[in-house]
């Protein structure tokens, strides 16, 4: 295997660029031309007997064709790789579950079609079904199936949908959301099964070569907030600490328009930190987050600490991603919400 991982290969993946224009629904679909590509669903839960979660679902596509030779004797086992996170947080009983699925996409295994939303790793499975998105994961005893439906249009990020993550042609990637999105379905934890409501977060980026050398990570966050605005931020982490020029975030209003926000327009301090028992992992836990030209402040708490995942079964990363509740004001009037944080490169630098 890695006697073909070193073989030549004429293939190049195409960088995000200006120019290239974002739509639908055809990218909701696979982009085998780009490198990197995730499907990526965050959300709030609960049960009808009143138990409260945050999930995480996402599917990951890798490209490796060009780790490969072009001949034609090349099977086509080494294409993509596709790899799928997914993570419960029981807010209540502050208990962490995470699994994750690895497969090639061969025989059928694992893959993202071209012409539809379907994408799917063994029994793990988003599609598309008119407007809804339907995901199902299982695995042991833990089953989470679900209907999505947007309740606004997807929200194009950085300029017209092209992300860029740093200084450099091609050091970006495509990138739109679902702010909210009305979820329901059913939830089973050791053979109990109940029905479950609540509001999603859905984002969808694919590039080719978003971070460089001189950055470490991120730090992204998503707020659903109960005016019906949603705020999505990301601050991408040089490596001696310093926030880079790139990062930058979305406003989303109530009718759904959006403002672009510039690392300028934002203030993230943090307030308390922790450290990982398992990874060593150095984490922020307790911030405060300032949009003074929308008179946005607010405090961001996780739900409980430990929610790190430690993926070296698929992507090969520990990061933190974990349910966070958000209080504060919004030009002058009390405002509460809630979220999902995504931490970065705390153990070990992070290459995308």
């Amino acid at each position: 295997m890695e006697a073909v991982f070193l073989l030549a290969s004429a293939f190049t993946y195409q960088p995000a660029l200006k120019g290239r224009e974002v739509s639908f629904p055809r990218d909701h679909f696979s982009h085998p031309d780009f490198k990197t590509e995730w499907w990526y669903y965050t959300g709030h839960l609960e049960t009808e007997s009143g138990r409260k979660f945050g999930y995480q679902v996402t599917f990951f596509r890798f490209g490796l064709r060009d780790r490969q030779s072009e001949g034609k004797e090349q099977p086509p086992l080494f294409s993509d790789l596709y790899l799928t996170h997914f993570a419960l947080s029981d807010k209540q009983e502050k208990r962490f579950l995470f699994r994750e699925r690895s497969n090639r996409g061969y025989g059928n295994k694992a893959g993202a079609a071209l012409d539809r939303l379907l994408v799917w790793n063994e029994d793990w499975k988003l599609a598309g079904q008119g407007q809804n998105h339907l995901i199902e994961v299982r695995d042991r005893d833990t089953v989470l199936r679900l209907q999505l439906s947007p309740l606004k249009p997807p929200v194009l990020h950085g300029d017209k949908g092209l992300s860029q993550k740093g200084e450099g042609k091609g050091r970006a990637s495509y990138y739109y959301s679902f702010t909210r999105m009305k979820t329901a379905g059913e939830l089973e934890i050791g053979g109990k099964k109940e029905g479950v409501r609540g509001i999603s977060w859905m984002d969808h980026e694919f590039g080719s070569d978003q971070l460089g050398e001189d950055q470490a990570g991120w730090d992204w966050f998503s707020f659903q907030l109960d005016n019906k605005t949603e705020i999505m931020l990301y601050q991408i982490r040089r490596r001696d600490g310093s926030p880079d020029l790139y990062s930058s975030g979305t406003l989303v209003s109530d009718n759904g328009a959006s403002r672009r926000l510039a690392l300028k327009d934002f203030q993230i301090e943090i307030l308390e930190r922790w450290k990982s028992p398992k990874s060593g992992g150095d984490y922020p836990m307790r911030w405060r987050v300032a949009i003074p030209s929308e008179g946005i402040e607010l405090e961001i708490v996780p739900f409980f600490p430990a929610q790190e995942l430690d993926t070296r079964k698929s992507t090969r990363v520990t990061y933190w991603e974990g349910a966070v509740q958000v209080k504060g004001s919004y030009r002058k009037k009390p405002i509460q919400g809630l979220g999902y944080v995504e931490m970065t490169g705390y153990v070990g630098r992070l290459k995308v």
